[in-house]
């Protein structure tokens, strides 16, 4: 079902919810001696949308009433000893887009598989110190671009020419493409280079949903991680990679695939439980050295092999 939004000339944006239910949001200066913490009446915001639209909203009934700022606050560790922080826990910024929703997602699974190595006993020394590594950065980042769009929502003729200059560059679609993976948070990518000069595109990025074909049928990468355990995909068919693994086939599954699509991004890749590829096979690479690199991500992620 589509759901028109109006937005009426700079003041409250009036999304209809259905069965004669609105969402109203209004959007005003602070005033010098704003309550953050005060919460919100219908009084409020009735005068709110006065203010903007020159005239009383009818309101027949309420549901519900919140109020939200551009308060933007990041914890220094996410992680202190037994003590992990994740989710609106470890950051909170202005919710324009609802980014928490994708930051505080990616925050848990990245957390998930790690502690549960932890528990299980065959996390590597370290592993959980990747949390705060990988993922503060990435709640940095969105501060920053929460409060940016925070900023062009004021009402200033600055402000306004600027928000004008951002509407031309966003019909490029280079342009468009980097702010729209920015905001779906698609643009990550973590440091798994394990030596100088490893580079690959896909290296430390989330793995691609390649529609596969196996000896048990159709699937895709994403059907692959729902056992939340490691991934090591071959597209080549081979058997050497499954022969190198074998030692962490208690905590990775070889799957020996083709890619249904007409090119396949690598030869092979080890996907991480949260989806991000944490080694990477290129066309035409030296088993010796893609293996070794193999050898070293396995350990790097998932421990010690089995026996070792």
């Amino acid at each position: 079902m589509s759901v028109d939004v109006v937005i009426v000339g700079g003041g409250p944006t009036i999304v209809p919810l259905g069965a004669g239910v609105f969402r109203v949001v209004t959007s005003e200066p602070y005033p010098p001696d704003f309550d953050r913490g005060a919460p919100m009446t219908l009084d409020e915001l009735q005068a709110s949308v006065r203010q903007a639209l020159g005239e009383d909203l009818p309101v027949r009934e309420v549901r519900w009433l919140s109020r939200f700022t551009d308060a933007s606050r990041q914890a220094d560790r996410y992680r202190a000893g037994r003590v992990l922080l994740a989710g609106d826990a470890a950051h909170i910024h202005l919710p324009a887009g609802g980014p928490g929703l994708n930051t505080g997602l990616q925050d848990a699974v990245n957390l998930g598989w790690k502690l549960a190595a932890e528990i299980h006993g065959s996390a590597p020394p370290g592993l959980l110190d990747t949390y705060h590594a990988e993922r503060h950065p990435e709640g940095r980042r969105v501060i920053m671009y929460t409060r940016a769009q925070g900023a062009l929502m004021a009402r200033d003729e600055r402000v306004a020419a600027l928000r004008e200059l951002l509407g031309e560059l966003l019909e490029h679609e280079q342009s468009l493409r980097y702010v729209v993976d920015m905001l779906d948070a698609v643009d990550v990518r973590y440091d798994m280079r394990g030596e100088p000069g490893e580079s690959h595109p896909l290296l430390g990025q989330w793995a691609p949903d390649l529609r596969l074909t196996t000896r048990e049928g159709e699937t895709r990468v994403a059907e692959l991680m729902r056992r939340a355990r490691g991934v090591l995909l071959d597209l080549t068919g081979g058997a050497a990679l499954g022969d190198v693994a074998a030692p962490w086939d208690d905590r990775v599954d070889t799957v020996v695939a083709r890619n249904a699509g007409p090119t396949r991004p690598a030869e092979a890749m080890l996907i991480r439980p949260d989806g991000y590829v944490a080694w990477v096979a290129g066309a035409g690479e030296p088993d010796g050295g893609g293996h070794r690199r193999l050898r070293r991500a396995l350990t790097t992620w998932f421990g010690a092999p089995r026996g070792g």
